[in-house]
């Protein structure tokens, strides 16, 4: 009698730690400060931004993702189970099996951005005025432009996955013609809007500076 008793509480204090447990293995990786210009548009930009995909030209499903007001298309801010662009990435319907699927933390951000109201933002943060190689220039190139840029798959013949490659496409002012999206360039990122001023100003720094590999 008494080990039923003893076994009824066990059952009761495990009911009850289940959800706590089931929390704790599902829980968001934390993403402080999401900023629309600066952590959602790259995700869209450089996992959904292909041609005969999501781009402004081929707009797949009716999305273009490569602008804010595209991806709004697909998005009720504050509702997650109600924008469809979440919930086929949630479901792993997209991107479509070709392509990279986006991880835990670019999921969380665009979670999170949505349940925050979806704004339209921008320089949510502290500039970071530093432009040194391993700590800015190349996780900068790796946001934005390795997708398209990288050995097998160089868009343009330029590989920007590494150093080389990078001070490659610097020559004739190309990088900083193609980010700045001037007239003679071809604008990059390919159909999105230029790169924030913080961003673009670290680039010029760096280039400026002799583009140190440092």
């Amino acid at each position: 009698m008494k080990q039923d008793l003893m076994k009824r509480k066990l059952l009761i204090v495990l009911l009850a730690a289940a959800p706590m447990v089931y929390h704790s293995c599902t829980y968001d990786v934390q993403t402080p400060n999401t900023c629309f210009q600066e952590d959602v548009l790259p995700i869209f930009v450089t996992k959904c931004n292909y041609a005969g995909c999501h781009n402004n030209q081929d707009k797949a499903k009716g999305y273009d993702l490569s602008t804010y007001d595209g991806i709004m298309n697909g998005v009720v801010a504050g509702k997650i189970n109600q924008s469809e662009v979440y919930t086929q990435i949630r479901s792993g319907e997209m991107p479509p099996s070709s392509h990279t699927a986006l991880n835990r933390l670019e999921k969380s951000i665009i979670k999170n951005w949505i349940k925050m109201g979806a704004p339209n933002s921008s320089n949510c943060s502290s500039c970071d005025t530093t432009y040194t190689f391993s700590g800015r220039i190349q996780p900068l190139m790796n946001k934005w432009c390795v997708s398209c840029h990288i050995s097998g798959n160089a868009g343009g013949g330029y590989d920007l996955s590494n150093y080389s490659g990078i001070v490659l496409s610097i020559t004739n002012n190309r990088l900083l013609g193609c980010i700045n999206q001037q007239s003679s360039y071809s604008a990059m990122p390919k159909s999105a809007s230029k790169l924030s001023d913080c961003d673009l100003n670290a680039v010029t720094k760096w280039v400026n500076a002799g583009h140190p590999n440092n």
